[in-house]
């Protein structure tokens, strides 16, 4: 974490799933850690599947990590796409669109402070960021009306820059300003100086973090060279996402990194930022 902070990385994100088929860290606890040994780079869930979750707890939690992280931390919330995570704990996968909608009012309402003296936030934070993933038509019109950021998962650059206008064409038919939405992007990314040796150890990767066929991110996953992979970033950043979160698809993250954020342009705009997202 703290070699990610160094080698440049803007941001720390860590994913959520509660009942996956290899182990993962829970994620708030994990940026909890994280808090502690980095002092700029923000912190963020991507994404907390809030409808698997006590929204009480979860507003707790986060409440604490933003105390702990000086107000660095950003809460990436949706509702996930496997159906099995929902059957075995037990929750409606139906209603999950609805859960999270009711699960949000509920996290506002206890940091903006509650009616019930027995849960209070000490100290209090009054505001926590939220970005909603999802790049589905329920998914960007939440965001769009009650979303601080916007944070999808496998949208191509070329097509990026045009659902992220329909997002803001939503978000100012809401009537809010279109520019108080912060616009980030999810990308994977395996480095390597043979592209056909990069892709097929991403790939690969890939296949084993969520149980599926490599074949399902080939068209998903960039690869080649730090310079090509910097590129591709790039262009999202053209294509308007302030935000570049890259989840390495290989074990040794820090040696994909590093080049891929040597290879990057500096920014013109200081606001345009890449970050590192953590699965495993």
């Amino acid at each position: 974490m703290a070699g990610a902070e160094a080698a440049g990385a803007s941001g720390l994100w860590a994913c959520d799933h509660l009942f996956w088929h290899q182990p993962l860290l829970e994620p708030m606890t994990a940026l909890t850690v994280a808090a502690t040994a980095s002092t700029t780079a923000s912190l963020g869930t991507c994404v907390l599947q809030l409808p698997l979750r006590n929204p009480a707890v979860v507003a707790r939690q986060a409440a604490t990590l933003q105390t702990l992280a000086s107000g660095r931390f950003v809460l990436g919330l949706g509702v996930g796409s496997h159906r099995g995570e929902y059957e075995v704990a037990g929750v409606d996968y139906s209603r999950r669109g609805r859960l999270l909608d009711e699960g949000v009012a509920v996290l506002r309402r206890a940091w903006a402070g509650t009616d019930d003296d027995r849960y209070r936030l000490d100290p209090p934070v009054g505001h926590i960021p939220i970005w909603f993933a999802g790049s589905s038509e329920r998914a960007m019109a939440r965001a769009a009306r009650e979303g601080d950021g916007w944070v999808p998962l496998f949208v191509p650059a070329a097509e990026y820059a045009g659902a992220r206008g329909k997002l803001l064409e939503l978000a100012g038919r809401s009537g809010r300003d279109p520019a108080s939405l912060d616009t980030a992007v999810v990308v994977v990314l395996c480095t390597g100086d043979n592209v056909e040796v990069a892709r097929k150890s991403g790939t690969s990767w890939l296949a084993d973090l969520y149980d599926l066929p490599p074949k399902a991110f080939e068209r998903h996953l960039i690869a080649g060279s730090a310079e090509d992979c910097a590129g591709a970033v790039s262009a999202y950043h053209d294509a308007g996402a302030a935000h570049v979160i890259v989840l390495i698809a290989a074990d040794e993250t820090l040696e994909h990194l590093g080049p891929l954020l040597e290879a990057l342009p500096r920014p013109a705009e200081p606001q345009r930022t890449v970050e590192l997202g953590v699965a495993p």
